[in-house]
């Protein structure tokens, strides 16, 4: 029997389910669950991701590691906790095997805080492809509201998937897909090391920073371009806020003397 089949088979019966239930959380025949239990039959990628999410473990630890022993599952969860092993993330490729940028526009946010796994979900999103892009994996997302002027509310932020979320840097902004807020798009702090929670800031001060713990995080998406169509003011440059000071100080001196 291999390390799969071992590992299906056991955490089935640990999650206190039926083949007959498993199968119908998977979409498939009972008679196919048997098949993966006894090594006649491997799952598929989309029933592994599947298999992912409801046990709560990344791919790699189902089909590398004996997961039967307590210590292994233990270690395997705590990783996942932490952000060291592969999350369950869908992609698709196009003819030319490229991989493709969805996106995710303000009225599929909602379906995607429960599609982001489904392989079927993220197949019907938008996609598009930019060959800038070839470091990664890729996914636009269309922002709302005020927050984070000066991008304004149908801003398209496209961002970088992040797999490691210890290595997150202070300051930079990042698109999060939470269970409690939603998709955000918020400057990060991070302090995972310490708490495992991150605290998310406006640009817009009008709004406060608020705290959001590790385990109501579903994906994180580095920032790393935006697509608008409104262009930057020039008149608001950091050269003409300089320009600006220098003058009045020089002003106020010579109202002074």
């Amino acid at each position: 029997m291999s390390l799969i089949s071992e590992n299906i088979r056991f955490l089935r019966k640990r999650k206190g389910l039926t083949q007959e239930q498993m199968a119908e959380r998977l979409g498939i025949k009972r008679s196919l669950v048997g098949a993966y239990e006894e090594g006649r039959a491997e799952p598929g990628l989309g029933t592994l991701l599947t298999l992912a999410k409801l046990f709560e473990l990344s791919v790699d630890a189902l089909i590398s590691e004996e997961l039967w022993h307590d210590e292994a599952l233990k270690k395997a969860q705590q990783r996942d906790i932490e952000g060291k092993k592969l999350r369950v993330l869908s992609i698709s490729v196009d003819k030319e095997d490229n991989e493709n940028i969805h996106l995710v526009p303000q009225k599929a946010s909602a379906g995607y805080l429960n599609g982001y796994a489904d392989p079927e979900f993220v197949g019907e999103l938008p996609t598009f492809y930019l060959p800038i892009f070839n470091d990664g994996t890729y996914r636009a997302f269309e922002i709302k509201g005020d927050s984070m002027l000066p991008l304004t509310s149908g801003t398209i932020i496209i961002g970088r998937y992040v797999e490691d979320w210890r290595g997150l840097r202070d300051d930079k902004t990042y698109v999060l897909v939470t269970k409690t807020e939603g998709i955000v798009y918020k400057r990060v702090f991070n302090h995972l090391k310490n708490n495992q929670s991150l605290s998310l800031v406006s640009d817009n001060k009008a709004f406060e920073s608020y705290e959001v713990k590790a385990d109501e995080i579903n994906e994180i998406w580095e920032a790393r371009a935006f697509l608008s169509t409104e262009f930057p003011n020039a008149d608001m440059s950091l050269e003409k806020l300089s320009s600006m000071v220098i003058k009045l100080q020089e002003e106020i001196k010579h109202l002074k003397s």
